[in-house]
């Protein structure tokens, strides 16, 4: 049984003072949500003040990159060490790390290493640009992406995919379910190619791009769609609780789990 993932990704927004408003908004109620997990993944300056407020509670935790290199003369980085006291899951590959600051699938590769070694849970993110997109070759590109970026790594299930095409990424313009849905399952079975079923069964695969309380319905109600991370809409208290609440409803035929909120 795969337990669906909501994973809210803040990029750079939000101060410190503004990280704990936002989670005292909606700490409670997320916290009674049951079936779906829930993860939230601030800037790194938020992240000791997070780990905090969030101590004691169903949600979890994470970061946006990090460097390979445990230590050393890198100025500016974040190192693997560093967050592996601080959080549980780090999110790696974006497409916007790729766009704007040059980050290939090799280095995506060491990254993935890097966090697996130091025992946080690589969120690992793909997707094609909007040429590719237009030309055919999306599955050429998601197929040497995963098979590049997950190169020489061993089959764990503690990898999660998210599957972010790049011309959706905060542009409102979302692909549909049915879209996604036929996406992600070439992704799975090139899992399977790579990992074996076993393995690739058990993987998580989200849906990430423009996702809103309005769509995710047409995202999570896809049997192949293990979740969402959500950009825009997870500084939005109202809308990540009700993107929460709709994929664990919804996810109901999907688990042989009974859902429910806490009392």
């Amino acid at each position: 049984m795969r337990i669906p993932l909501i994973a809210g990704n803040w990029k750079m927004n939000t101060t410190v003072a503004e990280a704990v408003n936002l989670v005292h908004s909606i700490l409670d109620r997320l916290d009674k949500i049951e079936g779906v997990e829930k993860l939230l993944c601030p800037p790194f300056v938020s992240l000791f003040t997070m780990k905090e407020l969030l101590k004691g509670s169903s949600i979890k935790l994470g970061a946006q990159n990090m460097y390979f290199k445990t230590k050393g003369a890198y100025t500016g980085e974040i190192s693997p060490l560093m967050l592996s006291e601080l959080c549980e899951f780090v999110i790696l590959g974006h497409s916007e790390r790729r766009g704007y600051f040059g980050e290939t699938d090799e280095i995506v590769n060491r990254k993935v290493k890097a966090a697996l070694v130091n025992n946080l849970k690589p969120i690992v993110c793909i997707g094609e640009t909007p040429e590719d997109n237009e030309t055919g070759r999306a599955e050429e590109v998601l197929y040497r992406q995963l098979n590049q970026s997950l190169n020489d790594i061993e089959p764990i299930q503690d990898i999660v995919i998210a599957y972010e095409p790049i011309w959706a990424i905060g542009t409102g313009k979302a692909a549909s379910g049915e879209q996604s849905a036929v996406t992600i399952d070439f992704i799975r079975n090139t899992m399977t190619k790579l990992w074996g079923k076993r393995i690739s069964q058990d993987l998580r695969i989200l849906y990430g791009g423009s996702v809103t309380s309005h769509n995710i319905a047409e995202f999570i109600s896809q049997p192949e769609i293990d979740g969402a991370l959500v950009g825009g809409s997870s500084l939005k208290p109202k809308d990540f609780l009700d993107i929460t609440n709709q994929a664990a409803t919804i996810k109901v035929p999907h688990t042989s789990t009974h859902l429910r909120t806490k009392e």
